[in-house]
């Protein structure tokens, strides 16, 4: 199968991710978080065996290369066979851009002035006005009118981020409106009508109330790079096309999104140590309760850096959780650990789906986009280092 998907049928290859999916929903929707008794353990045995098998540094090694997961994973799970192909996305074609000068990127972080540069590279010739979606200090939309001429309107909630938008457009001296307005509101999208509308990393319903009106408003084009496909999503995921069938909750969309570039080994570390708290803490009330996993809402950052005894005295406070006066937290604490470890191995199986369902979700935005009446490329835009949230759509009146 060609693995452009500029040149292939965009439907047929969002049909086959969702049987894909559909077919090995066991391996997937479980959250090893909440527990080992997974399905998959017990249906699967080989699997369950190979995962136990593994070494921590294999375990960190899956984790970090999504090629080395779907092999590891595909030779265990014959039935996956499919899977690299259905995830495999080329790069789409870039351009040339007409070079920006050594300050023009001072207020921009390192990794974002990567992504902004890469996304504005695909963003080819738009013929109309530009409009930045969810633009926060308008560094894109800058980029672009430096790159294309064109006029931008840069569209913000935050007016303190438009304030700044408005004094660096001045400073950089080109034409770029910062407009304060909620992306989520019906009235904001009077600007989409004769525009090229880019959004890059525009969370969850930010960029699919573009796509949900596209029919309607009037754009001459979109390029739109997703995230955060769990924003805004109390229960369900409501389809954008007629094509979708997949079930999602906020628990299968949040999966799309796990994948992260590399960390540092002391940010890794503190990571592991803060859910080998929790989990920590999650064995001991449930010791102590007699009933098996509950959820928590999230802990506050700085509690990562108490020590066991402390942080689980805290969180069980706020639960209205009471624990025995006398405890081993030594005990408790190592529990935590383990558990973590077996989550780490269980994970990486639910992990290697997480593209497919990123895949997923874009292909039912760019049939949406398709049915409403435009032509419909779809790929990445930049390698996984500058940030995995890398495809783009791409869609021309």
């Amino acid at each position: 199968m060609d693995d452009n998907l500029a040149a292939m049928d965009m439907r047929h290859r969002f049909l086959q991710l969702q049987t894909m999916l559909s077919e090995h929903q066991d391996l997937w929707r479980p959250q090893p978080f909440h527990g080992r008794a997974l399905a998959w353990r017990t249906q699967r045995p080989e699997l369950a065996q190979a995962v136990d098998r593994l070494a921590d540094d294999e375990v960190a090694w899956l984790e970090t290369s999504p090629e080395a997961l779907f092999a590891w994973v595909v030779s265990h799970v014959s039935s996956l066979a499919v899977l690299p192909e259905l995830v495999a996305v080329p790069e789409l074609p870039r351009q040339a851009m007409a070079p920006v000068g050594p300050h023009f990127s001072w207020h921009i972080p390192g990794r974002k002035q990567a992504q902004i540069e890469a996304f504005a590279g695909h963003v080819i010739d738009p013929r109309a006005p530009l409009l930045e979606w969810c633009a926060g200090k308008g560094h894109l939309g800058r980029r672009l009118a430096v790159a294309h001429g064109q006029p931008v309107t840069s569209l913000e909630i935050d007016p303190l981020l438009v304030e700044e938008c408005e004094v660096l457009a001045r400073r950089a001296r080109i034409a770029q409106e910062a407009v304060c307005a909620d992306a989520l509101l019906a009235s904001s999208r009077v600007h989409v009508s004769g525009a090229h509308v880019v959004a890059l990393h525009a969370c969850g319903e930010l960029h699919r109330t573009l796509v949900r009106h596209a029919r309607d408003d009037g754009a001459h084009g979109y390029s739109i790079a997703p995230c955060c496909y769990h924003r805004w999503v109390d229960t369900a995921y409501v389809p954008l096309s007629d094509a979708a069938s997949l079930a999602l909750d906020g628990v299968g969309l949040r999966l799309a999104v796990t994948e992260t570039v590399t960390a540092p080994g002391r940010e890794r570390r503190a990571l592991q140590r803060s859910q080998a708290f929790k989990l920590g803490f999650v064995a001991l009330r449930a010791s102590v309760s007699g009933h098996a996993y509950q959820s928590f809402r999230p802990v506050p950052p700085q509690w990562s850096s108490l020590v066991f005894e402390d942080f689980c005295c805290r969180l069980a406070d706020r639960e209205g959780v009471i624990l025995p006066e006398r405890l081993d937290w030594a005990h408790w604490e190592q529990v935590g650990y383990q558990r973590q470890a077996e989550v780490a191995r269980d994970s990486l199986v639910r992990h290697a789906f997480r593209r497919a369902i990123e895949l997923w979700l874009v292909g039912d935005m760019a049939l949406a986009l398709e049915a409403a009446g435009f032509a419909v490329t779809v790929g990445a835009f930049c390698e996984r280092p500058v940030t995995p949230r890398n495809l783009l759509i791409q869609a021309q009146r």
